[in-house]
């Protein structure tokens, strides 16, 4: 059974029922899968729903999927050697530090990486949408 280590905008987009990607995301976090995040996560959720939709009551919802997921075994800390692999990673695909900590992350529990950034992530095969993952099929 493949781990799936989840990036937070699949986290945002299971919370945010207008983003095109909700179901799938839903689907994912419901399902019987391995999953996985990075700690990172814990500010970027907290971040987009305080700052982004004003809602508290969102990021504690957030906070206690991440919470889950860690019970479970699946929180990956930024330790100083991944953060080392991620900012190599950066610099060769040209992506933000942060972005390329999920990359490094997933790698590092041998993980396939899901998120909903086709642009930064998703487009340079470096992960995977909430669709493909979600698939009954997906490995």
């Amino acid at each position: 059974m493949t781990r799936w280590l989840l990036d937070a905008s699949v986290l945002l987009a299971a919370e945010d029922r207008d983003d095109a990607s909700h179901a799938d995301a839903r689907r994912l976090l419901e399902g019987t899968g391995r999953l996985a995040t990075l700690d990172l996560a814990l500010y970027e959720v907290t971040n987009v729903a305080i700052v982004a939709w004003k809602d508290a009551a969102a990021a504690h919802r957030l906070r206690g999927v991440i919470a889950a997921l860690a019970d479970d075994g699946g929180l990956v800390r930024a330790e100083p050697s991944l953060l080392e692999t991620a900012a190599e990673l950066a610099h060769v695909h040209g992506i933000s530090a942060y972005d390329a900590a999920y990359v490094a992350a997933a790698a590092a529990v041998r993980a396939e990486l899901v998120s909903c950034d086709v642009r930064a992530i998703v487009a340079r095969g470096l992960a995977r949408l909430p669709a493909d993952a979600a698939r009954p099929d997906a490995p």
